[in-house]
């Protein structure tokens, strides 16, 4: 059986080049991905900067602390606040007393030169106590590193998903291929006494030599490849500055094996079918032209097209903000890809009928894309994989984007927007409206067994800010938020006017009691809750809204705030380049992969197709009309692809539509034709170059 691999192996070597190049890349794209999520897990350890020459720091409590219930009992649970307490003034005076005291940038935390045992049993829990590297959680804006490792975790999860997705695709795919082309050599050994188990045996073995030399060179490009991923993220603004690769084992071991088991696994059905295949039945069949669809194949099919629309179905009737998530829009598609993909060669025929060309050429190509189903369908397939990839992921950021944008836009009649971080609060011009107000965070118990907290508003000037506020309220009136109320969204568990809310400050000071004056729709995340800066300690303000008055003496005053002015219009939300680079890193991965795809099964299709050429060249036909034959089928099988990529598109967008609609957020679907027509247009070209090629070598 070895002998019969490696010989096989060996004569068919072009067969099976494509696969090993996809699955040698997408162990190698796996690995590196791998590498970069391993080096995200841990930041890096950094030295204490503000009380670096302090062996303690005593840090005023930045934890709230609230019992809920849990089963029979109740349990603490705990939730960060936006920024550490003052360290008690009792404390301090202790601490004073006994040992020297630094203090440093402001008075949530000061540095003790004692022992850390004694200065504990001082403080007892009325503070925290920190000791070596513990004391840079004192620094300013100690999360930062953790909080640039989520994104780029996100993403390379991401990355990583939609390689696995798409080289078991184009693996799979590859395989299935190239069992149909070989049913005649199936026949023939079937006639010499071979079984179906035996078969079934020698692709299996043909697959598993295969994915061990391709994953073995797959984890060697991952190897090289992992420094330059690290490199391009920063670069790019993906990553910051010192992330590096480190020397974790664990990708090059889950990268191999996926490996292997995908080539195994794309071989298995193909190998059953080959399996099935009979002597004189094998014989008789053209090479490829089986248009019947597996019922296992329809079966998964099926159950994945449903699954897709049920969960898109699902998640706009119960959860739609989840729509609007990157992870989402991802993730969700590949589910209606999967389904559409198994499904195609049911779809290829009756599309191939509509082709309505004149001439021979025209007729021939309609009449042998729709007899060769299986070829049709094997183009088709990757093609539909990343126009849907293009569409979705594209078009679902750029809708989201526009809708945020036009929310920001309806949201205010302000003339003139500034922000910054700390503005200063200008002298308001004769005439001129000015709204100031800043981020900060209330804390709401949700029933008795969680507690959550919500990104707030402060409104400085709430009768300014009621006048130039114009947000979605579906109930209340917003001239009445005063310092014993609150404007809450449709979100939180009690939202009805009138009612009171029992809220934590952003310090962790509370529980107060706020009257409900006005309720918002969710729209795209943004609205609310507002309360007045009586309820937010420590909040500075990030933005100010003005109107009226003289342009140039508004914006003069608005420029002494410290901020950057900008006139409404100006202002918009603006989509993040670190997203849309991460989307072109997806996207290209699919891109890769579907060429591959498109020109290993081009290759091997028309390879095998010199009889049928050479009689269309005894029946008459020029070799520029042979030709435009080979070349239009394959044009056309990326045009029902890319057919059946936008219906994907179309599906995943409307049920985002209808998400925005339901939180009541303006709708403003965008499908990217530039970004679909380049993938298309990328494929038709490698389509065409990859069966003409061929086809002008088999009719010299």
């Amino acid at each position: 059986m070895l002998t019969v691999v490696l010989s096989g192996l060996r004569d068919r070597w072009a067969s099976f080049l494509g696969g090993f190049v996809a699955l040698a890349l997408g162990v190698g794209l796996l690995t590196t991905m791998g590498l970069g999520l391993s080096a995200t897990f841990d930041a890096p350890e950094r030295s204490p900067q503000r009380f670096a020459s302090s062996p303690v720091v005593v840090q005023g409590q930045d934890r709230l602390t609230l019992d809920v219930r849990r089963g029979p009992g109740t349990v603490p649970v705990e939730q960060r606040l936006d920024r550490p307490q003052p360290v008690d003034e009792g404390v301090l005076r202790e601490l004073r007393a006994r040992w020297a005291v630094t203090t440093t940038g402001g008075p949530d935390a000061v540095g003790v030169d004692a022992p850390a045992a004694e200065v504990r049993a001082l403080v007892g829990d009325r503070a925290r106590v920190l000791t070596g590297n513990e004391r840079r959680q004192a620094d300013p804006d100690p999360e930062r590193d953790a909080r640039a490792l989520v994104a780029l975790n996100a993403l390379l999860g991401t990355s990583g998903g939609v390689t696995a997705f798409v080289s078991v695709f184009v693996v799979a795919s590859t395989f299935a291929f190239a069992v149909a082309l070989r049913r005649r050599e199936f026949g023939l050994l079937r006639t010499a006494g071979a079984t179906p188990g035996q078969i079934r045996r020698l692709l299996l073995a043909e697959a598993a030599a295969l994915g061990v030399l391709a994953s073995a060179t797959g984890c060697a490009l991952g190897a090289l490849g992992g420094p330059v991923l690290a490199r391009t993220l920063v670069d790019g603004g993906l990553a910051p500055a010192w992330f590096t690769i480190g020397g974790a084992s664990w990708p090059f071991h889950a990268a191999f094996w996926t490996g292997v088991t995908v080539a195994l696994a794309g071989a298995v059905a193909a190998s059953r079918r080959a399996g099935r295949v009979g002597p004189t039945a094998a014989l008789r069949e053209a090479d490829v032209d089986a248009d019947t669809l597996p019922l296992g194949r329809a079966v998964l099919g099926t159950g994945l097209l449903l699954a897709g629309l049920g969960l898109l179905v699902w998640t706009c009737a119960t959860e739609p903000s989840g729509l609007l998530k990157r992870k989402t829009y991802t993730t969700l598609p590949m589910l209606l890809i999967t389904g559409v993909a198994l499904l195609s060669p049911l779809l290829v025929r009756p599309v191939a009928r509509l082709l309505r060309a004149r001439g021979a050429v025209g007729t021939l190509v309609r009449e042998n894309s729709a007899a060769a189903v299986r070829r049709t369908a094997a183009v088709a397939a990757p093609v539909l994989v990343t126009v849907a990839l293009a569409g979705t992921l594209f078009g679902s950021a750029t809708s989201v984007t526009r809708a945020k944008e036009a929310e920001a836009r309806e949201q205010t009649t302000a003339q003139y927007v500034v922000s910054g971080d700390d503005l200063r609060s200008p002298a308001a011009p004769a005439g001129a409206v000015l709204s100031p107000t800043g981020a900060t965070s209330v804390f709401v118990r949700d029933g008795d067994e969680a507690v959550v907290k919500y990104g707030a508003r402060a409104v400085a000037d709430p009768a300014a800010f009621a006048e130039l506020a114009r947000l979605p309220v579906t109930a209340g009136d917003l001239r009445d938020l005063d310092d014993r109320s609150i404007v809450v969204n449709e979100e939180f568990e009690r939202h009805r006017v009138g009612e009171t809310v029992e809220v934590w400050r952003a310090d962790g000071s509370g529980p107060v009691r706020l009257r409900v004056v006005a309720v918002l729709a969710l729209g795209t995340g943004d609205n609310g809750p507002y309360v007045t800066r009586a309820n937010a300690p420590g909040a500075g303000l990030d933005r100010i809204d003005a109107r009226g008055g003289g342009a140039a003496e508004v914006r003069a005053a608005l420029e002494t705030s410290g901020g950057t002015v900008r006139t409404a219009p100006e202002r918009q939300a603006a989509g993040n380049p670190q997203n849309r680079l991460g989307m072109i890193l997806v996207l290209g991965i699919a891109l890769v992969y579907t060429t591959i795809g498109l020109a290993n099964t081009l290759l091997m299709a028309t390879s095998v197709r010199g009889g049928e050429l050479a009689s269309l060249r005894l029946a008459g036909a020029t070799r520029g009309q042979v030709l435009r034959v080979v070349t239009g089928e394959a044009a056309l099988a990326v045009a029902i692809g890319t057919l059946l990529g936008l219906a994907v598109t179309a599906v995943v967008l409307g049920a985002l539509g209808a998400g925005l609609a339901a939180l009541s957020a303006p709708v403003a679907l965008a499908l990217p034709w530039g970004t679909v027509g380049v993938a298309a247009g990328v494929c038709a070209a490698v389509a065409v170059a990859s069966s003409g090629v061929p086809a002008w070598r088999l009719t010299r």
